[in-house]
């Protein structure tokens, strides 16, 4: 391996890249090298952002940027997948954007591209950053609070538009075939990984769907995922139509022994209720290690000592939260639960 790891992204109108190539300055390890996308005024803004060379045909910049160790997968769920391909073929590590994919059949091709190829892929998740997330599941999954009988997760604010999303994003984010469907596909995601993580994949799933609010999209802008298990339920809620913050991003980890709310984003709280303590304390979350502090850092140090990613970045997790969401979507479309086959 070079002494630094050498990205090349491959699409740019996944609005958090902006955001992942600022990670890139504090990681020591790597370096952007080349872009690639079909939108020239894209194209424009990272070249004047990080200087490098860009392309307007992925294909062709992997062919002229021969010295690139990885790529970063920035595209719509759906384009993604090819991308993946392609990358893998050429040896190639990956990292993409959550919910993985647009499709179960997408996430396995991921799969297998990258098992073919022998390269690591790992999906990115921004909630996996945060210090009182990480010490939650590491809490939750100690015993520390008994065993867990349920897992709750709402991701929601007003809409891609209306909380100021590029006009790249939000073409892709309102086509059901780009994006694999709507509020759902988009939000419902997160609250089936941490279910994936916690509790395992579910034995059934219901869910529900709809357009309740906004009369100018074509998918869902409202969507709910229940997942059921032998001894525990698992809710993920999803909303493009929220006013305020109020309940946004919050988890809820319910065991026989406690309770564990986790507050969003970088300076939430992470809260503890127990019997003795039944109205929650504030739980000290220790500082975290530089190679778990953000995507470009954990890429990196997994690629580098081969050390596995962490559970929510994993790809077999985060293959299986898609199939948890495939599942959701087929039950809202059928109106029935759906019972997803043992491994």
């Amino acid at each position: 391996m070079p002494e630094k790891l050498r990205i090349g992204v491959l699409g740019l109108t996944h609005d958090h890249i902006w955001g992942e190539l600022n990670c890139v300055e504090s990681c020591p390890d790597a370096e952007i090298v080349s872009a690639a996308d079909a939108h020239a005024p894209l194209l424009t803004r990272v070249e004047q952002l990080i200087g490098c060379p860009v392309c307007d045909n992925p294909r062709k910049m992997l062919d002229e940027q021969t010295t690139i160790n990885a790529v970063w997968l920035f595209s719509d769920n759906a384009a993604n997948v090819g991308l993946a391909e392609l990358a893998a073929a050429r040896g190639l590590h990956i990292m993409t954007e959550k919910p993985m994919a647009h499709s179960l059949a997408g996430a396995d091709r991921m799969l297998a591209a990258a098992k073919k190829n022998n390269v690591r892929l790992m999906i990115n998740w921004p909630f996996a950053w945060w210090p009182q997330m990480q010490h939650a599941l590491a809490i939750a999954q100690s015993g520390e609070i008994g065993d867990i009988w349920q897992v709750k997760y709402r991701a929601a604010h007003e809409g891609p538009r209306e909380l100021g999303c590029s006009g790249y994003f939000c073409d892709w984010l309102y086509d059901a075939d780009r994006n694999g469907g709507g509020a759902m596909m988009d939000y419902c995601c997160y609250g089936a990984l941490l279910a994936r993580v916690l509790l395992g994949v579910p034995a059934r799933v219901y869910g529900t769907r709809g357009r309740l609010c906004k009369e100018d999209i074509t998918v869902e802008d409202n969507g709910m995922i229940v997942m059921s298990y032998p001894k525990a339920i698992a809710v993920s809620e999803g909303s493009w139509t929220q006013i305020g913050k109020l309940s946004s991003y919050v988890t809820m980890i319910y065991g026989t022994k406690g309770t564990l709310m986790v507050e969003p984003r970088h300076g939430g709280r992470l809260l503890r209720a127990t019997s003795d303590e039944p109205d929650g304390v504030e739980v000290d979350v220790p500082a975290l290690p530089s190679h778990l502090q953000n995507s470009c850092a954990h890429f990196v140090h997994s690629i580098t000592t081969a050390e596995p990613f962490m559970p929510l970045c994993e790809e077999n997790n985060c293959r299986d939260a898609q199939e948890i969401l495939e599942a959701g979507l087929r039950s809202a479309d059928q109106g029935s639960e759906v019972t997803i086959p043992i491994a």
